[in-house]
């Protein structure tokens, strides 16, 4: 619906101002944190993205999702036995079956996320994207991470977006698709919450704040736009089925609660589940194990207690 997309305006001071308010909340504590941490813990997608990815390092991040906390801490908590994994695998297209194969001999049902779609630039040729997705997914990924063109965004083509999108969702076949905006490019803030809603109209399942690889990755002004799009769409359509995902630059777990205090005032409590709320990152899980080694103990670990932190 183009119409729509010639009325939006979005009040950017009033935006920032409240993106300031979130920076001073006041943070949780005792119980109340650690239970904010797992929460956190069960919407990550634990991502590698690198150069010198290898199949031996997909097979140790894969473990670390399966186990993402130590277990003596979760059975100090009482949570030992709650089944707590990370939401999803995410890699390169090349390392799916490597992550596929080691989550299968493990016994375990986390999903494989593949970046796709000439990521992270997007500066390839629509054939090749789409070949990329299809190969990704004859891998084995049950999830797609696409990027769109952001040229179509700051030219205006909202109708080549749409069009880029909905074939890219065609692609994916029965995996889920997320599509990364790539905000920190867009331009402005009235551009990321027309990319968001083109997005969703083309049918993506989730929406994503970066690629993590841009100067700029999730903030809070971005993050308040894409969810109040969402919540728009939701309102006009009767559809609750689109998800945020929030990515790049997340590495505390301050941070990490406090992305999900904002979901919990925009969109509600409804959207606290992996389903609908995932965080991109890498580091952050090593953060967080900390924190709750921290609750359990009352001392910070030595770099050697803890894997991957």
């Amino acid at each position: 619906e183009l119409g729509w997309m010639s009325k939006v305006y979005v009040n950017r001071p009033a935006v920032v101002r409240h993106a300031e308010q979130i920076k001073k909340w006041k943070t949780v504590k005792g119980n109340w944190q650690a239970a904010w941490l797992l929460k956190a813990v069960t919407c990550i997608d634990l991502t590698t993205l690198s150069g010198d990815d290898t199949p031996s390092n997909v097979k140790r991040l894969c473990f670390k999702a399966k186990h993402p906390i130590r277990e003596d801490l979760l059975k100090a908590l009482d949570m030992h036995d709650k089944g707590i994994t990370c939401a999803a695998v995410c890699v390169y297209p090349a390392r799916v079956s490597d992550a596929v194969n080691t989550l299968k001999a493990a016994g375990c049902n986390i999903p494989v996320a593949s970046v796709a779609a000439g990521f992270p630039s997007g500066q390839t040729p629509l054939e090749s994207k789409l070949i990329e997705i299809r190969l990704a997914v004859e891998y084995g990924a049950r999830e797609i991470d696409i990027v769109i063109s952001r040229n179509l965004v700051l030219t205006g083509q909202w109708q080549a977006l749409y069009e880029e999108i909905h074939l890219c969702r065609a692609a994916c076949g029965e995996a889920h698709l997320k599509t990364i905006l790539a905000t920190g490019e867009l331009g402005s803030l009235d551009n990321v919450y027309k990319a968001s809603m083109i997005a969703m109209m083309a049918g993506s399942d989730f929406i994503k704040t970066s690629t993590g690889k841009e100067v700029e990755n999730a903030t809070f002004p971005v993050g308040i736009v894409m969810m109040r799009a969402i919540r728009d769409y939701y309102w006009k359509t009767g559809y609750k089925v689109v998800g945020f995902k929030p990515a790049g630059g997340i590495r505390t777990a301050k941070e990490a609660i406090t992305w999900l205090m904002l979901v919990k005032e925009e969109l509600g409590v409804e959207w606290l589940t992996p389903e609908l709320f995932r965080l991109g990152a890498s580091s952050l899980l090593g953060d967080i194990e900390q924190q709750i080694f921290y609750h359990v103990t009352g001392s910070y670990a030595c770099q050697h207690e803890l894997a991957m932190a």
